[in-house]
């Protein structure tokens, strides 16, 4: 197969993208892939490290901002727009593509939307439980579109929709873990949590931890705290005063979180698209904290589909704190039954073969 793939800006538009091409070359290992992204995203530092060819084209998102300086930045994303689709026809028609598929991000409209009006087969992924503005303007020109949550799919032409799930619970599924949490100074017998923030660390959720710690100090499970990589001076200043146990590791970031995960008993964390993936493919228990900061309170939203079967309990930030934590925390920690039918209910809602869903449909459309 010919590919095209687009995606851009942030890792829950990349990382599905990485994962379908990993699938496609297990598949096909012939086949040629192209990836499309955008100067400003995460991607053209990310997909050149995989030996993925790459291309950038220059594009930007609409401001909401009705003032003159929004106006004036919105004339300039239709005009970076218009030229980005004039360049994606033109690397369309060079590479001639049998497929085109986007994953998200202001770059895959135009690519996408460029394929769509060449009469390319062309197909788009939504992570998301509420679908973003650009798969919203593709839904109307692509033959097909994949979807992550089967809540998405009233937000979509029903004839078009299939639910594949998140291709990166594909990668994760199958990855063989030799990780022990030796490796952090703890040990692999005990039931084990680990807090998550994100990579740069969300400081709500490290404030609640370090107000907890003293209580899970004295705790039989393990703790494996991630204050992020900008966070950990100052998160380690606020712990100084506390003599961690050998049950607590904090570290600045999990380089090899794939490998991690499968030793996990439960996480807390952000609700993302990809951590849901992840999660759910392995059938870990989860406690969601959503960002208010995204768009459509869309973490929200995806977790109410975990909360909703039994998959996962939701503290939402406002209400979060040391004790709100702490609460949820100990009551699975300590009820094995508990924890493993959340574990079991998580694994229910995993997609173990979601990138060969992506590249089922995909090769379904026919022109």
């Amino acid at each position: 197969m010919r590919l095209i793939i687009s995606g851009g800006g942030t890792g829950g538009h990349i990382y599905p993208a990485l994962a379908i091409i990993e699938d496609l070359m297990q598949q096909e290992p012939n086949s040629e892939v192209l990836y499309v992204g955008s100067k400003r995203g995460l991607e053209g530092d990310i997909v050149p490290k995989q030996h993925i060819p790459f291309i950038s084209l220059e594009i930007q998102g609409f401001q909401r901002s009705m003032s003159f300086a929004g106006i004036k930045s919105n004339l300039q994303t239709v005009r970076l727009f218009l030229k980005s689709v004039r360049e994606a026809k033109r690397i369309i028609k060079d590479f001639k593509p049998d497929l085109v598929i986007g994953t998200g991000g202001y770059v895959s409209g135009a690519v996408v939307y460029a394929a769509a009006k060449l009469k390319v087969p062309s197909m788009i992924h939504e992570q998301n439980s509420v679908v973003g503005l650009t798969n919203k303007f593709l839904s109307r020109y692509v033959d097909k579109i994949a979807i992550g949550f089967p809540e998405a799919k009233e937000q979509f032409p029903e004839a078009k929709v299939s639910f594949t799930g998140n291709p990166r619970a594909q990668q994760v599924a199958n990855i063989h873990s030799d990780f022990s949490w030796t490796e952090y100074g703890l040990v692999d017998t005990k039931p084990t949590i680990l807090i998550f923030g994100g990579s740069q660390g969300a400081p709500k959720i490290n404030s609640a931890v370090v107000d907890a710690m003293p209580e899970f100090n004295q705790r039989d499970y393990q703790v494996v705290f991630v204050t992020g990589k900008n966070r950990y001076t100052d998160t380690m200043k606020r712990l100084a005063t506390i003599d961690l146990n050998d049950n607590i590791a904090v570290l600045p970031y999990i380089s090899n979180m794939p490998a991690v995960l499968p030793k996990v008993d439960v996480i807390v964390g952000r609700s993302g698209a990809t951590s849901i993936a992840e999660i759910t493919a392995l059938g870990i228990a989860g406690v969601f904290i959503p960002s208010p900061y995204v768009t459509a309170d869309h973490q929200t939203k995806n977790t109410m589909s975990l909360v909703n079967a039994g998959a996962g309990i939701m503290i939402k930030e406002d209400e979060l704190n040391g004790n709100s934590l702490l609460k949820v925390v100990d009551d699975l920690m300590t009820n094995d039954t508990k924890r493993k039918q959340m574990a079991t209910n998580s694994k229910q809602l995993g997609v173990p073969d979601a990138s060969d869903r992506v590249l089922s449909l995909g090769r379904s459309i026919k022109k």
